[in-house]
């Protein structure tokens, strides 16, 4: 099955910021394109703005004026449901309610040609539940693209319970006819994107929730350490409080109320005080003009310690070893492997974050998972109130020494980036593993969908075997509500690496 030929139109239903994104794509692809708005005059409205834009990718030379006008003289904006009867690509971008988007495409179904493929832009709702008002659900998909659609590349195509293969497999072709990078994905509650990364806003709330960070330390870790573009904090305040809120809402209550995407309080909160972030001028942040800029914890100068003894290699922080010999301290090997740690002159530990806490042991301070240690600008230490001042001072005045701002945090199990990479992982190795989508797709979703420096199989592979799945069994020793369960995909993954890795056959 091929894309839709150029020379079927195209109609978007709803003419919203999503609506007219979709309609700007599939216009510059070539397709004449009918735009069509339940409220009276909006859909010539659209068509304006759209024509705005078109004119101002002409003023960037990203178009050319013959083409400008030529995608302008096949939009088109219609009066009635009627106008769109001969189109071959019908794509809804209505009101997120279940009832409305069914009741539109039933009157499509009566209005549309046998073979005119029926799409959904939905986010948060069943594409199955919503086709299963259709008289023929083969042909309805979903084609979720993300906002600004005619920027962002990923388009998830999206095949309910009855839809077609062929009509998915069209679906598919078009969006990349389109210039898009299609990934396709089971119904499942969040799709691939929404759903896999429901950790990184949770863990970063679950750490502020604690009261281990602040929001500004928690952001700056995961920038400036785990090479996310952004934090969950100004990352939320961007979406909107609300907006982000209820997808997760929706996907905890998709999944039956799973502990593992439970909202976060502290968010509810935000959006019950009408702090909704930047749209409404105050979030986790202000943004008033005369407001303080929130500034992440930054620890003050120590001095480094002369040496540092390595019991093993650190696993996914041994580059850290030719760090610390580059800067001039000492790395005494130890004879005997007892681990991944180093030992501070003080007699303190300094571990990766691995799920457990500092209190349980005598004077140990973890840090934190990052994506490069080399090019990483920040590093979080994680302690308890036992440990040693002294064994705290050289483990800061260790990563100082590597060019390192240092910010402390409360005795936080996993930390902040740690947790956070092996949750997505673990979601994504249950994503597999229940069909909802491969690989390959799933860490194309991630990359491209929200801008994640690696996709999760990609950290997976770097962080070796077992490291996301140890991190949360010890998680889920600490807290037994089944948050951090790690999956049985996650369980059978790590154990049949082991297993090849020790098999002579």
């Amino acid at each position: 099955m091929t894309a839709l030929d150029l020379s079927s139109p195209v109609a978007v239903v709803g003419t919203g910021t999503m609506g007219q994104g979709i309609a700007q794509v599939a216009l510059v692809a070539g397709h004449s394109v009918r735009l069509y708005d339940a409220a009276p005059g909006r859909a010539r409205e659209a068509a304006a703005a759209i024509g705005a834009r078109l004119d101002r990718l002409v003023e960037k030379d990203r178009m050319g004026a013959a083409d400008r006008d030529a995608a302008r003289a096949r939009l088109t904006p219609a009066e009635s449901l009627a106008e769109l009867a001969d189109c071959g690509l019908v794509v809804e971008a209505v009101l997120e309610r279940l009832e409305v988007k069914q009741e539109l495409f039933r009157e499509l179904e009566d209005l549309v040609d046998g073979d005119c493929l029926l799409a959904t832009n939905t986010s948060s709702l069943s594409v199955t539940a919503i086709g299963g008002a259709l008289r023929n659900p083969g042909r309805f998909v979903g084609l979720h693209f993300f906002n600004p659609a005619p920027l962002l590349p990923l388009v998830e195509v999206v095949s309910g319970f009855a839809t077609d293969v062929s009509s998915a497999t069209r679906a598919y072709e078009t969006a990349r006819a389109w210039g898009k990078t299609p990934v396709a994905c089971a119904d499942t509650p969040g799709f691939i994107v929404n759903r896999i990364a429901r950790p990184f806003y949770a863990e970063a709330f679950a750490v502020y929730e604690a009261q281990a960070a602040e929001p500004a330390t928690i952001d700056a870790v995961l920038r400036e350490c785990g090479g996310f573009r952004m934090g969950a904090f100004e990352l939320t305040d961007l979406i909107g409080q609300d907006v982000n809120e209820s997808v997760t809402h929706s996907v905890w209550e998709s999944f039956f109320r799973d502990v593992r995407f439970t909202p976060s309080l502290a968010q509810r909160r935000l959006v019950e005080s009408g702090r909704l972030g930047r749209k409404s001028g105050h979030g986790w942040y202000d943004y008033a003009e005369d407001a303080e800029l929130a500034e992440p914890h930054t620890a003050e100068k120590e001095h480094p310690p002369a040496y540092v003894v390595a019991e093993g290699d650190l696993g996914p922080a041994s580059e850290l070893l030719a760090l610390i010999r580059e800067a001039g301290i000492q790395v005494r090997p130890e004879e005997e492997d007892h681990g991944t740690r180093l030992v501070l002159p003080s007699g303190g530990q300094l571990v990766l974050a691995d799920g457990q806490t500092s209190v349980e042991f005598r004077d140990v301070v973890y840090f934190d998972l990052a994506l490069d240690y080399r090019r990483a600008t920040r590093i979080a230490l994680s302690a308890s109130q036992d440990t040693s001042p002294l064994t705290l001072a050289e483990a800061t005045g260790l990563f100082q020494a590597l060019g390192k701002n240092v910010s402390l945090i409360g005795d936080a199990p996993g930390m902040i980036v740690a947790r956070t990479v092996a949750r997505i992982v673990d979601l994504a190795h249950d994503a597999v593993a229940k069909g909802v989508a491969t690989e390959e797709d799933i860490d194309t979703a991630m990359r491209l969908g929200v801008n994640y420096p690696l996709g999760p199989f990609e950290w997976s592979r770097r962080l070796g075997r077992g490291w996301a799945y140890d991190l949360l069994d010890d998680l889920h020793l600490r807290d037994p509500s089944g948050r951090y369960a790690p999956s049985l995909a996650l369980y059978r993954h790590a154990y049949a690496s082991d297993k090849r890795e020790g098999s002579t056959s």
